[in-house]
């Protein structure tokens, strides 16, 4: 039987669901980006020859090029099929190892298939982990049939109970929270939407990573798996432009900030590029002031390219994305808008005074003054 090796203690329930959601999204996201370019790829191609509906399936009897870039919007929509299965699966392998993944997997896309979409499929994962955890410590076996646990006993009971309390028991109630989330945003128009964005934008960019930022963008994933993209476009603008804005600021006005954030800047502006809002912690370590000055940056910035019609179909943020957007020049116009306020924002925060303390500091440590006495 599969056997868990224990470290140094065990980690509490919240850091232990945590780290299965991080690890499940972290394996989720080279099936989105492969399939969210590919189909970028596709729709940026179609779009030369005047074509808007690449996926549509009449353009299977066009000609040559069109017939291609019909299939290759196939195979990113293909990719991106698997990402509730995926995430399922690897979440329930942070919780059982090898063993769980194919009893998430199949939840996964059980999931899918019930219209729980994203909610649905961590649901699946967790279900699945701790099933296969119940089993491998309650089922004990003779040692003539220990070799039959991990690759018998687990994947078929951890599948069938999976399954079971999907279908009968949680399914049901899921895609219903599911279907009323979705309509609920459907029937958002005009101001309703872009306060919503902005709200999302917001709370992005309020802490950087943390559990307010995870929150959004959770939600806007699990929306953006049932075809709602609004929030999912307003949390992807959020995502980058806090680090890309800082990251600006420490290039245009250096002598505000002192040396070690300059150094930050350079990695931050890389970091929002690629999508990684962490960039911007040092500036919020350093002077949490910059925090309201990110918070209204990506908020504006959201609200923004939601406002103005722009439609990201995948959860990517960083720049190999942007032009897989639907009216991307609006998309980088809101990006480049929310940044210029972070980056004008910084300059009512960081003054420079530190770094002059800090200098001062250094001057009189380095050449003490003394008295000559007489």
């Amino acid at each position: 039987m599969a056997k868990f090796q224990g470290g140094g203690g065990k980690p509490s329930t919240g850091a232990e669901v945590k780290n299965a959601i991080m690890t499940g999204v972290s394996w989720m996201l080279p099936f989105v980006i492969a399939g969210a370019v590919i189909m970028g790829i596709a729709r940026i191609g179609a779009s030369m020859y005047g074509i808007d509906n690449i996926w549509d399936a009449s353009h299977e009897q066009a000609g040559l090029v069109i017939q291609i870039l019909h299939k290759f919007d196939g195979f990113g929509g293909l990719a991106l099929s698997l990402m509730l299965p995926v995430v399922a699966g690897y979440i329930s392998f942070a919780l059982a190892n090898k063993p769980g993944i194919a009893p998430g997997m199949v939840g996964g896309l059980l999931a899918s298939n019930l219209g729980t979409g994203f909610l649905g499929a961590l649901a699946a994962g967790f279900v699945a982990g701790y099933i296969v955890r119940a089993l491998i410590k309650y089922i004990k076996l003779p040692k003539a049939l220990a070799s039959a646990g991990p690759i018998f006993i687990l994947p078929v009971g951890g599948t069938l109970l999976t399954c079971i309390v999907m279908a009968f028991v949680i399914g049901t109630p899921l895609a219903a929270l599911n279907h009323g989330m979705e309509s609920w945003l459907l029937s958002m128009s005009g101001t309703n939407k872009v306060l919503l964005a902005a709200v999302i934008g917001g709370m992005v960019g309020f802490d950087l990573g943390g559990p307010v930022n995870k929150a959004a963008v959770t939600t806007a994933m699990a929306l953006l798996a049932s075809g709602i993209y609004d929030p999912n476009t307003a949390a992807q603008v959020a995502i980058i432009i806090p680090p890309i804005g800082l990251g600006i600021a420490t290039l245009m006005w250096a002598k505000r900030f002192p040396e070690s954030l300059r150094e930050a800047g350079k990695a931050s502006t890389l970091m929002g590029l690629i999508g990684v809002s962490e960039g911007a912690i040092p500036f919020a370590l350093s002077n949490p002031k910059i925090i309201i000055v990110n918070v209204v940056g990506s908020a504006v910035g959201a609200s923004m390219a939601v406002g103005l019609g722009a439609v990201n179909h995948a959860p990517i943020s960083g720049f190999y994305g942007w032009l897989a957007v639907n009216s991307w020049p609006v998309y980088v116009l809101s990006i480049a808008c929310g940044s210029a306020i972070v980056a004008g924002g910084s300059l009512f925060v960081f003054r420079g005074a530190q770094e002059d303390a800090t200098q001062e500091n250094k001057k009189e440590a380095a050449a003490p003054k003394f008295k000559a006495s007489r």
